[in-house]
């Protein structure tokens, strides 16, 4: 660990990244471009406190880990855990308690979980999950994102 309680050195995970190449026109919302870029509609990174080393290296977004359709279920980038649905509907659903050990997600415990890294329960999820340092706006419309996987 770094000073400042960061894993890498630098102001973010990506120090020096650029946008890569999309067209705002391709996405209908915020939340949908910050899920498949890591840029907001502002064309700001969207930098993270931790996360794994390959995303500082090449940079990612939700899409990276979750997929597309949000379901998760495959290891990635030489890790080992798998990624877990995150649709919205699995997240606050009674169901996800029993899978999860832990109670279901609201919108709120949702957003703690993508900058803080937190699950309902107040467990630290674990550190292959980026901590994405997000403005109020920008988590609420991934959040909102969410809602339409």
């Amino acid at each position: 660990m770094y000073p400042g309680g960061g894993m890498y050195p630098g102001s973010g995970m990506y120090p020096g990244r650029i946008s890569t190449s999309y067209n705002r026109s391709d996405f209908e919302s915020n939340g949908e471009l910050i899920y498949y870029t890591g840029f907001n509609e502002s064309d700001e990174l969207i930098e993270t406190e931790y996360g794994p080393h390959w995303l500082y290296v090449h940079g990612g977004s939700c899409v990276d880990c979750h997929g597309t359709d949000g379901r998760g279920g495959y290891p990635v980038m030489m890790g080992f855990e798998v990624p877990p649905d995150i649709r919205y509907e699995s997240l606050v659903s009674e169901e996800h308690e029993e899978e999860e050990e832990h109670p279901p997600y609201t919108e709120e415990t949702i957003k703690r979980a993508i900058r803080e890294g937190i699950d309902p329960s107040g467990e630290p999820l674990d550190l292959t999950m980026p901590r994405w340092k997000m403005t109020d706006k920008d988590v609420g419309d991934v959040v909102e994102y969410l809602k339409t996987l």
